[in-house]
C-alpha cells in the first residue's frame, strides 16, 4: 500500500509556523517595511490578525525591494481597513470583512512573487499559505467559522447554516437579458472539420477527492477543494503515469485519460456529507454536492489546419482556480444554459436559466502544443491557443481540442449553487476550470485524429 504523506490544513498551519524563506539572486537586501498591523502576534485595534509576511521573506533581490515594499505597505493598509470595518460598523460579521481581505492579500503576495521571480531569483514559495487572517476572541465579532456566524448584536442563527465567502448576488444574471455573443468560427480550406467523441458517463459513484495531481503531486487536498472525475478511476494526489495507463476507466472506448474539474454544489441550506471535511466545509465549500445530467467531451480540430496527435500523458489545465486575484490572465470560464449554448456564453457570471433549461458548463482547453514536453513547470507554457484563425504560436502545432461540457439539472430560476474554489477565490464563477491527463492508446489518439481530419464524426 503506498504511504500517504498527507498535508492536513496547510494554509492554517501557515499562519504561525512557516520557516523563512531565503531567496537566491544577486543584490540581496532585508526588508525593513511591516508587513501588516498585527505581526507582533498580538490583535489590532479591530481584532484582525494576520501572518507574518516580512519575517518570512528572508533577504530580497535588490531590483525587487520597491514592489515589494509597496506590497507590503498596501497589506498594511488593507489590515488597517479591515480592522476599522470590524469596529465600527454594528452587525457586521468576520466573514464579511475577512473574505475580500483574503483576497486581497492573495493577490498581492501573487505580486510578491513574481517581482523576485523577474529577477533572476527563484519564487518564493508557500507565500500564499500567508493570505488568510482571523479574528481575535475579544473582537467585535465572533471567529470565523465555515458554516457561517453572526455577530454578537445578531441572535444565534437556527436550522441550517447558511453558506459564507461567497458567491455575492452579483455575480449571477438573467441569461434571457444577455445579448447574443457567440460567433461561429469560420473555416477555411485546410480546416480539420471532424470531431471525436469519448464517453466516458457521469459520476455516479461519487468518487470525488480534493487532491490535484497536476499542480500537487503527492499532496492529499492540494487543491483544497473537491473534484469531480470521469474517466480513468481511482485518480488522486498520488496516481503517476503507469498507474494511470493500468487504470479501469468509465469511458466505453477503453479511453483512461482522466477529466476533472471542480464540483457544483446545491448551496440552499443543503449540507453536504463533507460539511466537515478538508475540501469541503472546512474550508467553505458547503452544500450537496449536485451529479451532472450529461458530462460531454468531444475533441475537434483546428479552423485551418490539420491536427497532429497528441502525446500520451500530455497534462493540460484550462482557465485559472485563482482567476479573480491572478488578475484573470488564464480565465477560461463558460457558463450557459441549455437552448443558449450557441448563442451566450458567460465568462465572470453564473446563468439563471429559465423554466425548461438547463446550467451548463464549458470548458475549451488549449489546442496547440509545443511538440515536446508533455507538462511544463508552470503546467501551462508546453500547450497555448491558436488564434481566431486556427494559427498557433511559433514552435507549437495544432493538436485535437478538448471541448468539454457538463450539464446539471434542477437549477432553473436558481441562484443557489456554486463551483468548489480554493477559499480566498470565493466561488467567484470566473475561477471554474478543468484538468485532463491525456492516455489514450496510440492507436486511440490515431483513430480520433484520422476522423478529426478527414471531417468525420467518431465515437
Amino acid at each position: 500500500m503506498r504511504q500517504r504523506h498527507k498535508v492536513n490544513g496547510a494554509r492554517r498551519k501557515a499562519l504561525f509556523g512557516l520557516a523563512g524563506l531565503v531567496l537566491g539572486g544577486g543584490g540581496l537586501m532585508a526588508i525593513n517595511v511591516g508587513a501588516n498591523a498585527s505581526n507582533s502576534g498580538e490583535p489590532s485595534a479591530g481584532g484582525v490578525i494576520c501572518p507574518e509576511v516580512k519575517g518570512r521573506l528572508g533577504d530580497i533581490p535588490q531590483a525587487a525591494s520597491a514592489e515589494v515594499r509597496r506590497s507590503l505597505d498596501l497589506m498594511r493598509r488593507d489590515i488597517e481597513a479591515a480592522d476599522t470595518r470590524l469596529s465600527s460598523e454594528q452587525g457586521v460579521s468576520s466573514r464579511t470583512v475577512l473574505d475580500p481581505l483574503l483576497a486581497k492579500r492573495s493577490a498581492i503576495l501573487e505580486r510578491i512573487e513574481i517581482a523576485v521571480e523577474r529577477t533572476g531569483a527563484e519564487r518564493p514559495k508557500d507565500l500564499q499559505g500567508l493570505a488568510a487572517c482571523t479574528v481575535s476572541d475579544t473582537a467585535t465579532t465572533t471567529a470565523p467559522s465555515g458554516n457561517g456566524e453572526q455577530s454578537p448584536q445578531q441572535p444565534p442563527a437556527t436550522g441550517t447554516p447558511q453558506p459564507t465567502g461567497g458567491p455575492a448576488p452579483e455575480d449571477f444574471v438573467d441569461i434571457t437579458k444577455v445579448r447574443p455573443n457567440v460567433r461561429p468560427v469560420a473555416k477555411g480550406r485546410a480546416a480539420s472539420k471532424g470531431a471525436f467523441r469519448t464517453r466516458c458517463g457521469v459520476n455516479k459513484a461519487g468518487r470525488f477527492n480534493s487532491d490535484n495531481v497536476i499542480v500537487a503531486p503527492g499532496v492529499s487536498n492540494g487543491a483544497h477543494h473537491t473534484h469531480d472525475y470521469v474517466g480513468a478511476i481511482g485518480v488522486d494526489a498520488f496516481t503517476d503515469d503507469r498507474s494511470l495507463a493500468a487504470s479501469r476507466t468509465t469511458c466505453t472506448n477503453g479511453d483512461r485519460s482522466t477529466y476533472y474539474w471542480p464540483v457544483l454544489r446545491d448551496r440552499d441550506g443543503v449540507q453536504g456529507s463533507d460539511a466537515d471535511k478538508q475540501g469541503g466545509g472546512a474550508e467553505g465549500n458547503t452544500g450537496k454536492i449536485l451529479t451532472p445530467a450529461r458530462v460531454s467531451l468531444q475533441f475537434i480540430g483546428n479552423p485551418n489546419a490539420k491536427v497532429t496527435a497528441m502525446p500520451r500523458f500530455l497534462r493540460i489545465i484550462t482557465g485559472d482556480a485563482k482567476a479573480n486575484a491572478n488578475g484573470g490572465a488564464n480565465a477560461n470560464a463558460r457558463f450557459t444554459c441549455t437552448g443558449f449554448e450557441n448563442k451566450v456564453e458567460l465568462r465572470d457570471k453564473y446563468p439563471i436559466c429559465p423554466k425548461g433549461s438547463n446550467l451548463m458548463r464549458v470548458a475549451k482547453f488549449q489546442n496547440c502544443w509545443d511538440g515536446k514536453n508533455t507538462d511544463s513547470a508552470n503546467h501551462r507554457s508546453h500547450v497555448a491557443f491558436a488564434d481566431d484563425r486556427g494559427a498557433c504560436p511559433a514552435g507549437f502545432r495544432p493538436i485535437p481540442q478538448l471541448v468539454q461540457r457538463v450539464t446539471y439539472k434542477g437549477l432553473a430560476g436558481s441562484t443557489a449553487f456554486a463551483i468548489d474554489s480554493f477559499p480566498e477565490s470565493m466561488h467567484k464563477p470566473v475561477t471554474d476550470h478543468g484538468d485532463f491527463i491525456n492516455a489514450m492508446s496510440k492507436a486511440l489518439m490515431k483513430k480520433a485524429v484520422g476522423c478529426i481530419n478527414s471531417g468525420r464524426r467518431c465515437g
